[in-house]
């Protein structure tokens, strides 16, 4: 068992410190390529062999979804025919540890007279990928995790986070926002959470309101055939003018005995928390959690609108 945690521990450690000696190799080259891909009129093609050829389909897929458009390319299928698919004005990344792939050294010569601009994410500065790319980013380790120091361990992991480093500053040139992201994310709770708006699940609800004259039968009728324990109360042009809550009835009914002369004016608390209906849903969330309630009154400007539920955003994975 020892043995077990031990060689995992030292696996991390390896693979942490191929990370923290990355700063060395963030330098003008770094920039070059950054601004090369910003500048780029066409797409980043992205392409390697073996575990250089999965980094790059996860470097493309990050890309791609922060704004980036790119590309992955496997370079065995490069020279038979998948070629066809680099434009002109396209950038090309080659990934290779050893940059001397018989397939990478097929490909930089073919690319070359293409005249698309290649950039070498290669861990050994003497190899054909660095000594012909036009761009090279250092991802150079000093062994692998692998007891035998040939399985891609350290290798790729430089690799991947070289990649993350690329996406990162290419989203902050393009001013890539959360809205942005929510464009290429619909999907799943992350994209409700960046797109969802409070009018997109407020209006699925009833919206229950009473007018201030109405009398204690007329709000609890409202309150229940809502089923949102809550009614609104408007004046006659629809403006908000407070809500009532179940928990409102209860503690009316224990405080008295006598209901007959009780209107909804006299029991509704003035000052609900309240929500525009453009809001986005995640807000919402916020605001019911900073107030510990259950509902939030949805409204434009003065004007009452409908109710949004706690339940509203569990149901949509919001919480």
């Amino acid at each position: 068992m020892k043995q077990i945690i031990a060689s995992a521990q030292k696996t991390i450690a390896l693979e942490a410190a191929s990370i923290a000696a990355l700063n060395n190799y963030i330098d003008a080259s770094f920039e070059k390529a950054v601004t090369a891909i910003h500048a780029c009129k066409g797409r980043l093609v992205v392409s390697g062999v073996g575990k250089s050829a999965i980094i790059a389909q996860k470097i493309v897929a990050t890309l791609n979804s922060t704004g980036t458009p790119a590309l992955f390319m496997h370079a065995a299928d490069a020279i038979h025919g998948d070629l066809g698919m680099i434009q002109p004005d396209d950038v090309v990344m080659l990934i290779s540890k050893s940059g001397n792939s018989p397939e990478v050294k097929v490909l930089l010569p073919l690319l070359k007279g293409f005249g698309n601009t290649i950039i070498g994410m290669v861990g050994n500065v003497d190899s054909a990928l660095a000594k012909q790319a036009h761009i090279v980013l250092n991802t150079t380790v000093d062994q692998e995790a692998c007891p035998n120091n040939l399985a891609p361990t350290t290798s790729t992991t430089a690799q991947m986070v070289m990649g993350d480093a690329l996406a990162v500053c290419l989203m902050e040139l393009n001013e890539f926002s959360g809205r942005d992201f929510a464009k290429y994310h619909p999907g799943g709770a992350l994209g409700k959470r960046l797109y969802l708006r409070v009018s997109d699940l407020s209006h699925q609800n009833a919206a229950p309101k009473v007018l201030p004259t109405a009398n204690l039968k007329q709000v609890i009728v409202a309150i229940s055939e809502s089923l949102l324990g809550v009614t609104a109360v408007v004046n006659n042009t629809n403006e908000l003018l407070g809500i009532i809550t179940d928990g409102d009835i209860r503690r009316l009914l224990e405080k008295t005995d006598n209901l007959t002369a009780i209107a909804a004016s006299d029991i509704m608390n003035h000052t609900p928390k309240t929500i525009s209906a453009e809001s986005l849903a995640v807000e919402a969330l916020e605001l019911i959690k900073t107030y510990d309630i259950s509902q939030l009154v949805v409204t434009n400007g003065s004007q009452y609108l409908g109710i949004l539920h706690l339940h509203d955003l569990v149901r949509e994975g919001i919480l």
